[in-house]
């Protein structure tokens, strides 16, 4: 007798998630090479390869764990960046705002290593509590005001970009329109290695930044999903009258979840900046990994762990972008690639829609037959 309780493929959340991102990723990709044949047919192959390879581009063995420890370097904040935006969507909200948090988080890590020279570890502290305040500002003015955090986010992410520009005016700080060195002035404010750039040729910018990232994503994914805390949270998100009915303080909620995502974003600018691979320059713009984690947020799959895949993936295409032969091509065309595949993400809730109504088809053929 054929089993009728055995569900489709297309039923299965894990299958959903990871068919929807690699579908996005392949439009994307076939995107970009139509676009660099169209630009140079005779050099689009070569092109398009070197930037799927990235590191592999390189001949060099000790140049290519190089250049990997680079990439991951990287991808360490779009992921905590898009793990912020995932946290907060979790509980019903839209964190539009992890870019300013991202923001305010750079200033206040770079302030505490160049103004006070205080330990890494103070310095990440310091900016994971900036970025929970400011995510927590647009929170309250959700549960207090009835704001849209949408609204409320936009504000925040402009403030926090002239609110930095204005701090980093200090000649301890800044010289030339750009943050100086923390390695040269305050050496002890660096995020330590501990021994991980042994694997990446020296890489002098691989710290324990990469792997506090991972557990920080495991730890989201326990929180979100096996504790009461994170339940609470989702109930808030998806029906507030009925979770302040079951006794959940809904108002608390909304800005712990904020605070939390905020914190995330805070965190995610001292990993980056404290390696000091990249220094601040005074800006016009708010810095586009907020807005970037949003769509790697869908690309995972609304999932902790998903992200990390996702937010290395976009990392990977962008950096092997500079390894393109600048005669033929811009480097930004793996920009373009990357945004291309960011569009596509917003389908991939529609595609997750398609994949449940087949699925949904296929069963209840299977239940007349």
């Amino acid at each position: 007798m054929e089993n009728t309780n055995k569900k489709s493929l297309f039923a299965s959340k894990t299958f959903q998630a990871i068919f929807s991102a690699v579908l996005c990723a392949v439009i994307g990709i076939l995107a970009g090479f139509i676009i660099l044949l169209i630009i140079n047919p005779q050099n689009a192959p070569k092109a398009i390869l070197t930037i799927l390879e990235n590191f592999i581009y390189w001949k060099s063995g000790k140049l290519k764990l190089y250049y990997l420890g680079s990439t991951l370097v990287r991808a360490v904040p779009l992921i905590l960046c898009s793990l912020s935006v995932l946290f907060a969507y979790k509980s019903g909200l839209f964190n539009i705002g992890a870019g300013g948090q991202y923001c305010i988080g750079i200033g206040v890590a770079i302030w505490c290593a160049l103004f006070w020279h205080l330990p890494w570890y103070l310095c990440v502290l310091a900016s994971a509590a900036a970025g929970a305040l400011w995510g927590a500002l647009s929170g309250a003015l959700k549960a207090f005001f009835n704001v849209n955090e949408v609204i409320a986010c936009i504000m925040t992410n402009w403030i926090s970009l002239y609110l930095i520009n204005t701090l980093m005016q200090n000649e301890k700080i800044m010289k030339n329109a750009e943050t100086i060195s923390i390695a040269a002035n305050s050496p002890k404010s660096i995020i330590p290695s501990m021994g991980l750039n042994k694997f990446f040729s020296s890489n002098e910018y691989v710290t324990i930044a990469i792997p506090l990232c991972i557990l920080i994503c495991i730890a989201i994914w326990i929180i979100l999903s096996k504790t009461t805390f994170g339940y609470e949270l989702r109930a808030t998100g998806l029906n507030k009258n009925a979770a302040k009915y079951a006794g959940m303080k809904d108002k608390k909620n909304i800005i712990l979840t904020m605070a939390i995502a905020g914190a995330l974003a805070g965190i995610a600018a001292s990993f980056f900046y404290l390696t000091d691979m990249e220094h601040w320059k005074t800006s016009a713009s708010v810095p586009g990994m907020g807005f970037n984690g949003i769509a790697v947020a869908f690309l995972g799959g609304l999932n902790p762990i998903g992200v990390i895949f996702a937010g290395y993936f976009i990392q990977h295409i962008t950096t092997g972008g500079s390894f393109l032969d600048t005669t033929y091509f811009s480097p930004e065309i793996a920009d373009l690639i990357s945004a291309i595949i960011i569009y596509g993400c917003a389908f991939v809730l529609f595609f997750k829609s398609i994949m449940t109504k087949i699925a949904s088809k296929q069963d209840s053929k299977v239940k007349t037959a």
